[in-house]
Order: structure tokens, then sequence, then C-alpha cells
């Protein structure tokens, strides 16, 4: 079984979204490769976690295949692109087959033309879609800790929502319908619904 353990496909809230992490090696396993990096204000983040929502709201019992993995950290004494290459070998060297995608959130303003982030968790709230602005890290006693900066109400209910950064300027929503389109996420999850 996809999940291990759980009776229903029942998650509710932020503590259901934990224990579905920490029931799951794999998502375990990645976090652990992440945390290993010692990166600073360093998280996993969109797909990785509402991916693993959606699929146990539908009651997959395979994991839906990832595009990538997101590692995100902020660390503005280097934001040069070339250190987020080699962090990407060398999590590649420790986990082969995975599509690690390495990215210091305080450079990421430039390439997206907004107003610099202050931490990684203000970058994740700046993500175009509410059910994707989501961060997983561990702490030092390896408890899963969970980001959502924007919310989980989007997540749980199944719903792609603009993130409120999002919502207030319509180029941006440009961005966002462009997502919707080019991503086709109802494809793999038919509940999902859109709300703009």
């Amino acid at each position: 079984m996809f999940v291990k353990g759980r009776r229903s496909l029942r998650v509710t809230g932020e503590q259901d979204i934990i224990e579905l992490v920490e029931q799951d090696e794999w998502m375990m396993d990645i976090l652990r490769t992440a945390q290993s990096l010692e990166l600073p204000d360093w998280m996993v983040c969109a797909g990785f976690v509402r991916s693993k929502i959606w699929d146990v709201l539908h009651g997959y019992t395979v994991r839906t295949p990832l595009g990538d993995v997101d590692v995100v950290y902020f660390d503005p004494g280097n934001v040069d692109e070339s250190v987020e290459k080699e962090l990407e070998n060398r999590l590649l060297r420790m986990r082969p087959g995975i599509p690690w995608s390495v990215k210091n959130e305080a450079r990421m303003h430039l390439k997206n033309n907004f107003p610099p982030y202050i931490s990684t968790v203000d970058a994740i709230s700046k993500f175009p879609e509410s059910a994707t602005a989501l961060g997983l890290a561990l702490n030092d006693r390896d408890q899963v800790v969970l980001a959502a900066p924007c919310g989980l109400e989007a997540v749980l209910n199944m719903e792609l929502t603009p993130t409120p950064y999002f919502r207030e300027v319509e180029e941006r929503m440009d961005i966002f319908d462009r997502r919707i389109r080019q991503k086709n996420w109802k494809n793999t999850w038919p509940k999902v619904k859109v709300v703009r």
C-alpha cells in the first residue's frame, strides 16, 4: 500500500501531512539527503509536498512521478548559480536517478523580476499556486517541519488558486493561468479544480 498504516485517505491538516511524510521512507530519505548538504534555511518544496497530498487524497497506491525534486535554501552571501549546479551534482552522486533541482532563493527574485525575498519561506509564499506554496524540512531531532505560508486550505481542498502575491498583479495572474494550462494537473489528479 502507498501509505502504510493509514486506515483512511483523510488528510485534514498539518499533523496529518507530517505523519504522511514521516511514514513515507522515500520522502524521509529525500529530506535527509537534502539536510546532509547543511544549507542555510533549506527546504524541499512545491510538487514534492503537493503531489504526496493529492496522491493520497485521490487514493493512489503508486506515487505520481515528479518532474523534479526542488531543494531551496537562502544564502545571500553566495548567489553564484554555479554553486547550485555543484549542489545538484552532489545530490545526484548521493541519490542517482532523483531529478534534483537546487535553487538559492536569495537570487531567484532577480529571475522572477520580484522584490528581494527575505527567507526561504518568504520565497515560497510568492510561488504562483497556493497548493504548491509548501515546504518541508527536518529539525535537529529529525522531525518533519511543514511550512505553508499561504495556508493548507487550497491543497487540502484540491484547489488550484493563486497565492495572494500572484493575485494582486494581473501580469502575475497571466503566469498563473499559463502554468495551469502547461502543467495540466487535472489530467493527473481529476478531482482538482481551478479556482481563480
